[in-house]
């Protein structure tokens, strides 16, 4: 059994697709229209081969309630793993990316967290050991 797909839900697909590709390198692999629906993802040119990011419109109103609960209470939606947590922060602070902070050591990982423009919040982390 193997992951493939997970999803994070945004309040503007197009937008996603900007951040998700323009800022932090990601490649779009899917835009598929199907009726109301678009199914959009993306991947990260450095992960594991045909695991994809779907960018899910947000249109059920509890979801949206649900996802600002979280991003008020910094609750990150997705974690993306670096080989090179400063470097990665550095790079992405450069081009806008807005950030909680700095890179922060938590024992077993580096840890940082910034907000992808869509509702949701991302945990960066690199393991230290």
């Amino acid at each position: 059994m193997q992951i493939r797909l997970t999803s994070i839900t945004v309040d503007d697909q197009e937008k996603a697709l900007g951040f998700y590709t323009g800022k932090l390198g990601f490649v779009k692999r899917a835009d598929i229209v199907m009726g109301p629906i678009r199914w959009l993802t993306v991947s990260s040119p450095e992960g594991a081969d045909g695991v994809e990011l779907l960018l899910e419109k947000m249109d059920f109103p509890p979801s949206q309630v649900y996802q600002q609960a979280r991003f008020n209470a910094g609750i990150p939606a997705v974690a993306f793993a670096s080989s090179d947590i400063q470097a990665e922060w550095q790079r992405l602070k450069e081009v806008g990316v807005k950030f909680r902070g700095e890179p922060q050591n938590m024992g077993s990982i580096m840890s940082v967290v910034f907000e992808d423009g869509c509702g949701n919040l991302v945990h960066l982390v690199q393991p230290t050991t």
